[in-house]
């Protein structure tokens, strides 16, 4: 976190300094724009990068919740972008009328004066300049960032992809090698506006036929009633050997003011009832035996835990994990990947492999089989996809749903479907 932090620091001062050049640029460029060249832009300029740049400072090192961190520097990376595509041109321009400045031959002051205004500017008294010509040029490069939000809007947020792994295990019974688990999370039913777009989504993790399932969390905003047009639709997903789920921070209705604590309290239990009318386990700080012609893995579940800023701290691992040492494999669904390197590694060397969601790779980013990145890595270091330190695992899913923005940029909604296979991983390296 700490580089994280000093990197972060380190592209705001020089993002400050990019303002000085870019404002210049504007009012140099721009002279006939009265808005540009009047106080109320300077300062208002200013202020929302200074504002930005203490925002994203602030969310670094003072306790925010995600909520907050999530939106600071989602518009602080929204806005470098569009910088830096706008920068190219200001320089590209710079450079122009330095060459152009001195190619120009000094004049006479008397020849000077009496030289004729140029034909092609008398012709063409409305000609653009050239300068205002590049610059129009980048505002226009600078708008793609923009462009992009409002084609994730429309095209990334239903976007489902089925991401498709080979998890090893080298304790898991011969029973269950090549078995096939599904993963969903982070559902967030009440920011959905297109119930057939969602179904797709769902018919394409029954398409797949895993032999069981793992929901990890955040099935709704603030309240369970949002849940009243997509629980028949969720109902729909069935395994074989189950379909096995965890809270997140969201369903305990912590995000919304109740007229009393006995509303806040009704909410909860119709969210569990939900869960149960979907057929769907629950699992709130316990385990649960899987068992495949008499061979047995431990499936846990916890309520959630997060070690960052004021997330709830509901998830109690040592009551899950009881009873559960004869099992030769154990996988853990826990909401908040921060979690894993909280106290599964140091307290819980026995737990394999966990699974969580809650980031949602901030619905922003960029995600390919070989590179991954989004603001979200400032906030935490396990975000998205497989990590490993030495036999344990954790598995981050970017979510089926969203939250806030109301799209999807490069980190697409998901569907996560593991093969579990016996034996060690051949691509990890242990320490």
């Amino acid at each position: 976190m700490e580089g994280h932090s000093l990197t972060l620091v380190t592209i705001c001062i020089g993002l400050l300094i990019a303002d000085w050049y870019i404002v210049n640029a504007l009012r140099n460029g721009f002279t006939k724009w009265r808005f540009v060249q009047s106080k109320k832009f300077l300062r208002g300029y200013w202020i929302f990068s200074v504002l930005l740049v203490i925002g994203v400072i602030s969310s670094i090192f003072l306790k925010f919740n995600l909520g907050f961190k999530g939106a600071v520097l989602l518009a602080f990376f929204l806005t470098l972008f569009c910088k830096v595509f706008f920068l190219p041109f200001v320089i590209i321009d710079d450079v122009r009328r330095f060459f152009a400045k001195l190619k120009r031959k000094p004049e006479h002051p008397a020849t000077a004066s009496a030289a004729p205004v140029s034909q092609s500017a008398e012709a063409n008294p409305n000609k653009i300049k050239r300068s205002e010509f590049i610059l129009k040029a980048g505002l226009i490069a600078g708008s793609l960032p923009l462009a992009g939000l409002a084609y994730g809007m429309i095209n990334g947020v239903y976007d489902y992809r089925v991401k498709r792994r080979t998890l090893w295990l080298p304790n898991l019974p011969k029973k269950f090698d090549g078995i096939k688990l599904g993963q969903i999370s982070d559902i967030h039913s009440g920011s959905f506006y297109n119930k057939k777009a969602v179904t797709g989504g769902v018919d394409l993790l029954l398409a797949e036929k895993p032999d069981f399932i793992f929901f990890t969390g955040d099935l709704v905003n603030k309240q369970s009633n949002e849940m009243r047009e997509y629980q028949d639709l969720f109902a729909k997903i069935k395994a074989p050997l189950g379909v096995y789920s965890s809270l997140g921070n969201h369903d305990y209705g912590d995000y919304k003011d109740w007229p009393s604590q006995a509303a806040k309290q009704k909410n909860f239990d119709d969210l569990l009832v939900t869960h149960k009318n979907m057929g769907w386990d629950l699992l709130r700080n316990t385990n649960r035996r899987l068992k495949v012609d008499g061979e047995e893995i431990g499936i846990l579940g916890v309520e959630n835990w997060g070690s960052l800023s004021r997330f709830p701290k509901y998830g109690k691992l040592d009551l899950a994990v009881k009873d559960t040492d004869d099992l030769p494999v154990k996988l853990l669904l826990s909401h908040d990947p921060s979690h894993w390197r909280a106290q599964v590694l140091p307290n819980y060397p026995q737990i394999d492999v966990m699974f969580s969601g809650h980031t949602h790779g901030m619905q922003f980013g960029v995600q390919t089989e070989r590179f991954q990145w989004s603001p979200i890595q400032f906030v935490y270091k396990e975000w998205a996809g497989l990590y490993h330190q030495d036999q344990q695992q954790l598995y981050v899913n970017v979510g089926y749903g969203f939250l806030g923005y109301p799209g999807r940029v490069g980190i697409l909604p998901e569907i996560t479907i593991f093969e579990l296979r016996s034996g060690a991983n051949p691509n990890f390296k242990l320490s």
